[in-house]
């Protein structure tokens, strides 16, 4: 499902090393935390070892740039 998406690295809820780790605390983030939306965990795209959670809300598109976005790929959606 790997999609590419931009984020402010800031805007990181959690950051890993380990996938299953980020897996099960985004879940956990999710039933605390977000009625709606979604809860994303990404791989940057320069450390295939690092995986960060973002809420889907703070996706960076066109209509809402700021300055500084780096690519990320979605590995899993809750």
């Amino acid at each position: 499902m790997d999609n590419l998406i931009f984020f402010n690295p800031g805007d990181s809820i959690a950051n890993f090393h380990d996938y299953d780790e980020a897996v099960r605390s985004a879940q956990i983030y999710r039933q605390n935390h977000v009625q709606d939306g979604h809860v994303l965990v990404v791989k940057g795209m320069e450390s295939q070892k690092q995986f960060d959670i973002f809420l889907s809300d703070n996706e960076i598109t066109h209509d809402n740039e700021l300055g500084n976005s780096k690519p990320y790929k979605v590995s899993k959606k809750f």
